[in-house]
């Protein structure tokens, strides 16, 4: 099921503990007026309205609302992962603790192929966060599919690269997840025709994979453009 309208609206339509794993990229409220590099040339950091956070009434009570919601429509023993960055993974850090949520682990998504420094005064980026947590006791963890990986125990630092052309062939989106990262994830805490939730959908990499996976799946995008790419994606499998 995809949606294209807010995240808290439709967030509040779901049923009580209905959900099985929820992945949330929001907002990293980085829209800043500063620039970056991207395929060789000097762009601007600013991916929309829906990144800067001036354009909320209050950044931090829409982020602490959609936690909130989360933690309610999630089923306990269901799991929640959170990517972000310096310029909101505190706030959502905190929000977590104070809403219930007991947070398991926190992923070092290393990129393989961050892109170069613009001003040469600090180090290059080349990671993102990404918060699992939980709500209650007796988590999903599929242990033995993520042994499988490197024929080892998977550790905390994930060495992913960005998101691949092929990836892009329905449309543009300025933050999509490499489909690598969210197979790792949903293999890891659902099992086949549980529930997947993504309500910052963007181009659809969360359903994409699930239905992929053999998983159900639940989308909000309310920008509609996105929403049409992950639409084309979804019903290209």
């Amino acid at each position: 099921m995809l949606y294209n309208s807010d995240c808290i609206e439709i967030l509040k339509t779901l049923k009580t503990n209905s959900i099985d794993l929820i992945f949330a990229d929001p907002p990293y409220f980085l829209s800043n007026g500063g620039k970056s590099i991207h395929s060789g040339k000097i762009v601007s950091v600013n991916k929309g309205d829906w990144d800067d956070k001036t354009k909320y009434d209050n950044h931090i009570e829409f982020t602490k609302t959609w936690i909130k919601e989360s933690f309610r429509v999630l089923k306990y023993g269901g799991s929640i992962w959170i990517s972000g960055t310096i310029h909101n993974i505190f706030d959502i850090k905190n929000f977590l603790d104070e809403i219930g949520f007991k947070i398991i682990n926190i992923v070092v998504w290393h990129k393989s192929d961050p892109p170069p420094l613009i001003y040469k005064n600090k180090l290059k980026f080349s990671y993102e966060l990404i918060i699992w947590a939980s709500k209650g006791n007796n988590h999903t963890f599929n242990y033995e599919d993520m042994y499988k990986i490197n024929n080892d125990e998977l550790q905390d630092v994930w060495t992913i690269p960005a998101v691949q052309m092929n990836e892009k062939k329905f449309g543009y989106h300025p933050t999509q997840k490499p489909e690598a990262l969210l197979e790792r994830i949903i293999l890891a805490c659902s099992k086949e025709n549980e529930i997947v939730l993504d309500p910052f959908s963007g181009s659809g990499t969360t359903c994409f994979v699930a239905k992929k996976l053999n998983r159900k799946y639940i989308g909000i995008e309310k920008n509609k453009e996105f929403y049409n790419i992950s639409k084309r994606r979804i019903e290209s499998i």
